[in-house]
């Protein structure tokens, strides 16, 4: 009887080993899997690692880019600010030139005006002497029959001859301060002329011209935060944006020469 009972539990033992060691097993190959699966997670976090780095490298690049580029549009405003005070500064003159010039014609308006009436003036007065010569022949006639009156009127006509050539002379310094106004007047009219032409010209390289890199740089700087994540497309930007600023700083050097060419031609004239 113990031996049927120790047989058993040796029975049951074997089993409830054989069962352990099954357990073993089954336990075993679960930490081998864990351990594979914990290696490959240590990989793919090595590797996010290694992304990181290089993502950090890249934005600390496009941060020096940023830097670099808003220090280019520092510069670049302040110089478009000095410009344009420039600018103002010639508008301002060009401004006092117009208030001069507009005076200036007032003034030849007003000799012209007077040289009309001096005109007139003499033209009475021609008529006056012709009126008076008329009267000279009538008595030169009398002067046959009136030998005592025509010692008189002699010394009457030699009077009236000396007056009548110096009213001719005064006739013609009025002729010559006339052709001389006129002549001033043409010329003002044409250095006016001039002048509208090249304020057309200037006001075409500053609407057209000036006007284009402007809206690009406007356009660009509007969507360049759209490319933030893409340093290809970002680059492409600020090419554009550097090429549009060269654009504009030329065509604004080109407005300076015309401004100081047209002052220099004024003063001159």
């Amino acid at each position: 009887m113990d031996k049927t009972n120790t047989s058993t539990e040796l029975i049951i033992a074997n089993k409830e080993l054989a069962l352990q060691n099954e357990e073993k097993e089954t336990r075993a190959a679960e930490l081998i899997i864990a351990n594979k699966e914990l290696a490959f997670q240590n990989s793919e976090r090595e590797k996010r690692a290694a992304e990181l780095i290089i993502a950090n490298q890249e934005l600390a690049y496009q941060n020096e880019e940023k830097e670099a580029r808003a220090a280019e549009l520092v510069i670049a405003n302040k110089e478009l600010a000095y410009q344009h005070d420039e600018k103002s500064k010639r508008a301002e003159e060009l401004i006092i030139a117009n208030h001069e010039l507009i005076f200036q014609n007032k003034e030849k308006e007003k000799r012209a005006a007077e040289l009309i009436i001096a005109n007139k003036e003499l033209a009475y007065q021609n008529e006056e002497k012709e009126a008076r010569a008329a009267e000279l022949i009538i008595a030169n006639h009398e002067l046959t029959y009136q030998n005592e009156e025509k010692e008189k009127r002699a010394d009457e006509l030699i009077i009236a001859n000396k007056e009548l050539a110096y009213q001719n002379k005064e006739k013609e310094k009025r002729a010559n301060e006339l052709a001389s106004a006129y002549q001033e007047l043409k010329k003002a009219e044409e250095y006016l002329k001039d002048y509208v032409k090249s304020m057309e010209e200037m006001m075409f390289i500053t609407s057209h011209k000036v006007r284009q890199p402007v809206a690009n740089i406007l356009g660009i700087t509007s969507i360049i935060g759209g490319f933030i994540n893409s340093p290809f497309q970002l680059k492409k930007m600020v090419v554009f944006l550097k090429r549009s600023a060269q654009s504009l700083d030329s065509y604004i050097k080109e407005l300076t020469v015309f401004i100081g060419e047209t002052e220099q031609k004024r003063k001159s004239d």
